[in-house]
């Protein structure tokens, strides 16, 4: 990479970090990039939000027609905790949280059409299959740590979900 490519670069990483874009993919001929950048664990957006510029990040960067897609961008409010938030009742205070161990996209049923592995109500053992998270390509089966009922889904079917993040709330045995 060029000095000058460097620059483009440092600019580019400005502008992302500014409009909190957590990901981005660049694919310009032979040069691939690919920038992540940590943050907060907060649901993912579903789409670009309103308001970016993509017509000046694609000049930033120096392309032409090429689809420039932010992956993810943290909404502003989403890491503050709601303001009204009531307090939980007693027996909820003691739900087991299930927690995906890796980043991917959760699906609640082995295929399109089928059944979800888990709904609302059902009981579950340790060790049994609750949902996939996908990731790179490859279907996980997701496994309960802990027996007991399921009271909540916490997720989506679709969604993606970071690792660590809350997919369902059990009632122990």
């Amino acid at each position: 990479m060029k000095p000058d490519g460097i620059d483009e670069l440092k600019e580019l990483i400005a502008f992302l970090k500014e409009h909190e874009i957590a990901e981005f993919d660049l694919d310009r001929g032979d040069l691939k990039v690919r920038l992540k950048f940590a943050s907060a664990i907060v649901p993912p957006a579903p789409a670009a939000p309103a308001g970016y510029d993509l017509a000046a990040l694609a000049r930033l960067i120096g392309t032409t027609g090429a689809p420039v897609v932010p992956v993810a961008a943290p909404a502003a409010h989403a890491a503050a905790p709601p303001a009204a938030a009531a307090p939980a009742p007693v027996e909820e205070e003691k739900l087991h949280i299930i927690k995906s161990p890796i980043v991917g996209t959760f699906y609640e049923s082995p295929s399109p059409g089928s059944s979800a592995f888990v709904s609302n109500g059902d009981r579950i053992e340790k060790g049994q299959v609750i949902c996939i998270v996908e990731a790179m390509k490859l279907m996980n089966e997701i496994e309960a740590d802990a027996a007991g009922e399921i009271v909540k889904r916490l997720v989506t079917n679709g969604q993606p979900v970071e690792y660590g993040q809350p997919l369902f709330a059990i009632r122990t045995n």
